[in-house]
């Protein structure tokens, strides 16, 4: 009997320590720090006249925000949503993997993936090297400037991201 103890106890032991962890914990974007993103980098396009959708995805690539101002062009809202998916997605600004797509040729099937879309204007969401989430936003003259518009939406929660 003393046997089949040591057996149980050993069991038990290795099943709570190596395969039973219990709950993951995971850093994600929520829906306020995504709102501000989001009427941050609006609010940033908007002070240049340029009219912007915006779209802030969490770290599964879901669609937490979309904005779209006034006299922005219907598609801006699935472009940005597609900039920040694909930020999210491959760990990089949108221009980075459009870039990736030009230099090698291997890589040319990622651009044909369901939602992606190689252009700039969507920047990944870090804490640390984690991507937790993306920002994408659509509608200003060049992708730079939507670039520079999804920055400064990431600028204003920076400190929370750290």
């Amino acid at each position: 009997m003393p046997r089949v103890a040591v057996y149980a106890a050993a069991f038990a032991a290795l099943t709570s320590s190596a395969g039973a962890q219990g709950l993951v914990t995971v850093k994600d974007v929520s829906y306020d720090m995504a709102l501000v993103i989001a009427q941050t980098a609006l609010e940033s396009c908007r002070a240049q006249n340029f009219k912007v959708g915006v779209s802030v995805v969490d770290r599964g690539g879901h669609v937490l925000v979309t904005l779209r101002d006034h006299g922005a062009a219907h598609h801006t809202v699935e472009l940005a949503q597609r900039k920040a998916y694909t930020s999210r997605i491959f760990r990089q600004t949108s221009k980075d993997f459009s870039q990736r797509l030009r230099d090698n040729p291997i890589s040319a099937g990622l651009g044909t993936t369901s939602g992606v879309l190689a252009s700039v204007g969507g920047i990944p969401i870090k804490v640390g090297d984690e991507v937790i989430g993306g920002v994408g936003v659509s509608g200003a003259p060049g992708g730079q400037n939507d670039e520079n518009c999804a920055l400064a939406g990431l600028s204003k929660v920076a400190d929370q991201l750290k």
